[in-house]
């Protein structure tokens, strides 16, 4: 008899029920072993990353700067991974409702998130309840870049630059300001430049940039601190026209506008930065997955060209240059929120 029908023969013979019973003890020790180690068979190794589409929170409305660079630079990732990734906005709150879903997610890369300067850093202080700690509840994986604040006005105020808008502002007070909303980093832009000129500027807050740019295209306003891609086309078409930048360094989009420093304003600089989160405890080969796809996607000439001409500033980072980041501005505009009492019911 062969070795085979031997080996088969033996797999039918019935085990005495005193050894079933002596080995279902180790067999439940087993698998409760298992279950607490969270393995499962049917789940792929963090090495095996990804195996399914990965879903990309984008806590804004679309068809703004954050759904345009989340699916510019979505699509290379998704080359990048052999994966898809699906870009999803989850807009309200000012970000939170976005980021708390991601906050809330599975740790296994297959939810991200678009967070920003206003959710990782401003919110936390200004709104009475946030369900997230953007310095503990998520995982850093890769800057975004960064967006240029630019301050503007209607070709009817009788301003050319800066500093004649801060006289004008002195000599009428009550002097109003739009941005596309309260606790933005726009808002932020606008309170900081009231502060330190002393000009007692109103805020009147819009829901988005469209509404406010169309009020100020049709006379009803004077005054902007608005998103760059936002405004861009009607600076450039003659019918806004832009003072300064906020940013620490001029746009490339606008190179002839001053920076608000260097138009007087020393030590000024409030620059909207974009990041790629996960969930708390993403695993470390998931993080150096994701960011290596990131920062190849960000590096790529027709992604930078595509977003450089929108006014955006693409530029990757390390893991942990972002998380630095995010905890050193969580306390910097902490500070000015508190200064400036920016809240939001």
């Amino acid at each position: 008899m062969t070795a085979a029908p031997l080996a088969n023969l033996s797999s039918r013979i019935p085990v005495p029920v005193e050894k079933q019973t002596a080995t279902r003890p180790l067999l439940i020790a087993a698998a409760i072993a298992v279950l607490a180690s969270g393995w499962l068979p049917s789940a792929a190794s963090a090495a095996d990353y990804p195996v399914k589409p990965i879903r990309f929170i984008v806590p804004y409305a679309a068809g703004g700067t954050t759904d345009l660079v989340a699916r510019t630079v979505g699509q290379k990732v998704a080359e990048k991974l052999g994966q898809p990734v699906v870009v999803e906005n989850r807009p309200g709150a000012g970000g939170n409702i976005g980021m708390e879903a991601v906050a809330k997610a599975a740790p296994d890369g297959y939810t991200i998130g678009f967070g920003a300067i206003s959710t990782n850093a401003l919110n936390p202080h200004i709104y009475k309840h946030v369900p997230f700690d953007p310095r503990k509840d998520f995982t850093a994986v890769s800057l975004l870049g960064t967006s240029t604040i630019v301050l503007e006005v209607s070709n009817s105020l009788p301003v050319k630059n800066v500093a004649e808008l801060v006289s004008y502002a002195k000599a009428h007070p009550g002097l109003t300001y739009a941005t596309a909303g309260t606790g933005t980093s726009m808002h932020l832009a606008g309170a900081m430049f009231s502060q330190m000129t002393q000009t007692g500027l109103t805020h009147v807050p819009y829901k988005g940039s469209s509404p406010a740019i169309n009020d100020m295209l049709g006379g009803h306003l004077q005054v902007m601190f608005d998103n760059l891609p936002a405004s861009l086309p009607h600076i450039q078409g003659g019918k806004l026209r832009a003072l300064a930048v906020a940013g620490k360094s001029r746009s490339p989009a606008l190179p002839n506008v001053p920076t608000l420093a260097e138009a007087g304003l020393a030590g000024y600089a409030v620059e909207p930065w974009f990041g790629v989160y996960g969930p708390a405890g993403l695993p470390a080969p998931v993080v150096q997955a994701l960011n290596a796809a990131f920062v190849a996607a960000l590096g790529n000439a027709d992604v930078k060209d595509k977003l450089g001409q929108a006014g955006f500033n693409p530029k990757g980072s390390s893991a942990a240059d972002l998380q630095s980041l995010t905890l050193s501005e969580y306390e910097k505009f902490g500070k000015v929120a508190k200064s400036a009492s920016i809240s939001v019911d």
